[in-house]
């Protein structure tokens, strides 16, 4: 049976990954405390990117459990294939 190990990111990757995030949110958010616009539409478009961050979020982990849950199915549909082969005797006419 063919194992499947766990992926491992490089320290680097994940450190880019989450500077990337800061920055962004960073600059988006001081780009909306400087916008020239009262608050209402400041709260308003403050308020829009809190949900799209949160369903960002929401959205790759959902993708992530899917994955491994197909990938958690093919190992035990291939588990139970090679179960039946090894039981298997092509010689034995019974």
């Amino acid at each position: 049976m063919q194992t499947i190990g766990t992926q491992k990111d490089s320290s680097a990757w994940v450190i880019q990954t989450w500077a990337a995030f800061v920055i962004s949110i960073s600059m988006t958010s001081f780009g909306i405390v400087n916008l020239p616009v009262n608050g209402w539409v400041k709260g308003f478009i403050s308020m829009g990117m809190a949900f799209s961050v949160g369903s960002t979020f929401t959205l790759a982990k959902t993708t992530r459990d899917l994955h491994e849950t197909r990938r958690l199915t093919a190992r035990l549909d291939e588990a139970k294939v090679e179960k039946l082969l090894s039981q298997h005797d092509p010689l034995n006419f019974k």
